[in-house]
């Protein structure tokens, strides 16, 4: 075994022990718990899409206990202001004015519902979630490392909502739905009691350092020519399908290989496949793209038309070269 080898197994086998703990609170979706992990290692951000009652805060939570990091919340409403979630300068003791904080400093942020917040609120993030500080009153503040933001949304009771931007959609590296357990999880999820509690009361499982130590790890994944070129024939499939408008973009090209690296270091290995990037290119790409408009009245969902090029897009030969 190679020290570089040794040194992907090492998060790996801590990063499995997370993902085991949070699929005692978050029952039947160990998938999903692994994607989130995924997500979190490439230093990406996540949108769960979902109905309401199915454990998406739930997830946040169990992520944020799993690995040790300091969890905040902003609920989605109309009245959200975007003070209310970067933070406001105040009067000090001597009069002067203080910055004060908002929510948004935090190492993971569950903003819940975040359709439901104004366009100008949902703003506030975008600075955030791209380029890791905010800027209030022309002073700039860094926000904490590792940072990362997972929003839920209900896709049914559409009144009183406001469709996300391409643009900040584009900034989430994975989007995903967890859906109804089946009937063995629920009914074990009956017996265990409420889960919101038990994710609340977990001990961290990752000692101090190791989450960092991990993200860092995950950036020297190697990634060989021919993954990185099957990458970039996805990608460049979908902006020249015939059911898509806008097709991914460069910053879409960059988050499927950052999470293909971060999906090898949490499967133990120190080098991705293209087997890493056709795993998560639906979760990555289809929530950035805008269908025509005939795919639309055909009730086309972008994942499925996703699914399609990679069903029709085949990996090239790759070898491991360094």
């Amino acid at each position: 075994m190679t020290t570089s080898e040794a040194a992907a197994r090492w998060p790996a086998a801590s990063l499995q022990a997370a993902a085991d703990r949070m699929v005692e609170i978050v029952l039947g979706k160990p998938d999903v718990v692994a994607l989130s992990l995924v997500c979190l290692l490439a230093e990406g951000h996540l949108l769960l899409q979902d109905l309401p009652g199915v454990g998406k805060t739930t997830l946040a939570t169990a992520l944020a206990r799993a690995v040790g990091l300091d969890l905040r919340r902003l609920q989605g409403t109309a009245d959200l202001l975007p003070g209310d979630v970067t933070g406001t300068l105040v009067p000090g003791e001597a009069g002067e004015l203080v910055f004060r904080p908002g929510p948004i400093f935090a190492n993971l942020v569950v903003a819940d519902e975040l359709n439901r917040a104004s366009p100008r609120a949902q703003s506030a993030l975008l600075e955030a979630m791209e380029e890791r500080h905010v800027t209030v009153d022309g002073t700039t503040h860094p926000l904490p490392r590792p940072f990362m933001v997972i929003a839920t949304q209900n896709p049914l009771d559409p009144d009183s909502t406001f469709l996300l931007p391409h643009s900040q959609r584009d900034r989430f590296l994975l989007c995903l739905s967890l859906g109804y357990p089946d009937r063995a999880s629920e009914a074990a999820l009956l017996d265990a009691g409420e889960q919101t509690e038990r994710a609340a009361a977990m001990a961290p499982v990752l000692a101090p350092g190791e989450l960092a130590g991990a993200i860092d790890a995950a950036r020297r994944v190697h990634l060989s020519e021919a993954t990185r070129d099957y990458a970039l024939d996805l990608v460049q499939a979908s902006r020249h399908h015939h059911e898509i408008a806008v097709g991914a973009s460069p910053r879409a090209a960059l988050a499927l290989v950052r999470a293909a690296r971060a999906r090898a270091l949490f499967d133990g290995r120190d080098y991705a496949l293209p087997d890493d990037v056709k795993a998560l290119a639906v979760p990555v790409l289809a929530h950035r793209l805008v269908l025509s408009p005939s795919a639309e009245v055909a009730g086309r969902a972008a994942s499925a038309v996703m699914a399609d090029i990679v069903a029709a897009t085949s990996p090239g030969p790759h070898r491991r070269h360094r």
